[in-house]
């Protein structure tokens, strides 16, 4: 049995909220994507959260 690559997302803000999606999901955390890294991961589901500057190189 595989696994599935987690999800990585572009965004717009530098803060945002992570709850897993959908009714399995997990508790809301809010994650701060660090300016010179341009990303940062959920601790829960692994999603990869990429700031549109950051994406854009």
């Amino acid at each position: 049995m595989t696994t599935s690559a987690p999800e990585t997302k572009i965004v717009n803000e530098w803060r945002i909220a992570c709850d897993g999606g959908g009714a399995l999901g997990h508790p809301r955390v809010w994650l701060q994507i660090a300016k010179e890294d341009g990303w940062v991961e959920c601790p829960y589901c692994d999603c990869k959260f990429v700031h549109s500057e950051a994406a854009a190189e």
